[in-house]
């Protein structure tokens, strides 16, 4: 399977790739650097500076971009200048996590650290905990039917899964859907509903199927991927983010924006309500 570079980048941490259907380019971020990225196939990669770390940057319905701050949730208007805040919490030791949006339009966060959560975010700016003790949110995502969300945990080397009310956006029970020798990093499922994930410290790409089998395992050039996500005009592109960030002795793999091309086909990626 051949892994080639997408975006020549040498990022501290990059995450949080996700195709944007309505412009066709792939957001990204890098929070040591407190960027948010846009790529553009083929042509060039944007990076807008921001005042904190961001570890996700998701399209909103209504043009610009919904961020995951170190102290909150923000909206962004198309120019990037000005911001509104949705979500405040501003806490000592908190750090943003992964990021996703349901098929409704609700944001879906979690944050990092002792006492972690998971929060919901409906289009109108109204939040509340749907997870709470949650040290190592890394990936978000869910199944085809949505019926399903999945949650990799870091901490305790798991991809989880709880029973999911779409029309409700209220979460049930959770179990352990596999046990992964390796930090799960970003999640992301295709049409067939295997879910694909980073390892973290094994410089793969693998995927489990709904029965949490593993299915496959791609070797990528980057020692520490940390997310991925499908993308392209028909969502059959996997991108993978990486980190030069704890790595001794980077190659040019390592940072950069990698990609595997034809790889399946990804589900319709969906923009924040608000």
């Amino acid at each position: 399977m051949q892994v080639d570079t997408a975006v020549p980048a040498a990022a501290r941490s990059g995450r949080a790739p996700t195709w944007d259907i309505g412009t066709d380019t792939l957001l990204w971020v890098d929070p040591p650097t407190r960027s948010a990225h846009r790529f553009v196939p083929g042509r060039t990669d944007h990076a807008m500076e921001l005042p904190q770390e961001v570890s996700a940057a998701k399209p909103r319905s209504h043009g610009g971009l919904v961020l995951h701050l170190t102290e909150g949730i923000a909206v962004f208007d198309s120019t990037g200048s000005h911001r509104n805040w949705l979500v405040y919490w501003a806490r000592d030791g908190v750090q943003a996590g992964a990021t996703a949006v349901d098929a409704k339009g609700r944001l879906w966060a979690t944050t990092l650290g002792e006492g972690g959560w998971l929060t919901r975010v409906t289009g109108d700016g109204r939040a509340s905990i749907a997870l709470q003790d949650l040290t190592a949110g890394n990936g978000l995502a869910w199944s085809p039917n949505n019926t399903r969300l999945y949650l990799a945990d870091g901490a305790t080397r798991r991809i989880d899964v709880l029973d999911f009310d779409l029309e409700n956006g209220t979460l049930g029970d959770r179990s352990t859907l596999c046990e992964v020798d390796g930090e799960p990093g970003g999640l992301c499922v295709d049409t067939d509903g295997r879910i694909w994930t980073a390892i973290r410290d094994r410089g793969e790409i693998r995927s489990y199927t709904a029965e949490g089998a593993l299915d496959r395992t791609i070797p990528v050039p980057a020692h520490r991927p940390t997310d991925c996500c499908f993308g392209g005009p028909d969502l059959t592109h996997l991108y993978i983010t990486s980190a030069t960030d704890e790595v001794t002795n980077p190659t040019e793999a390592d940072g950069a924006v990698l990609i595997v091309r034809n790889l399946g086909q990804g589900l319709r990626p969906y923009s924040f309500a608000g």
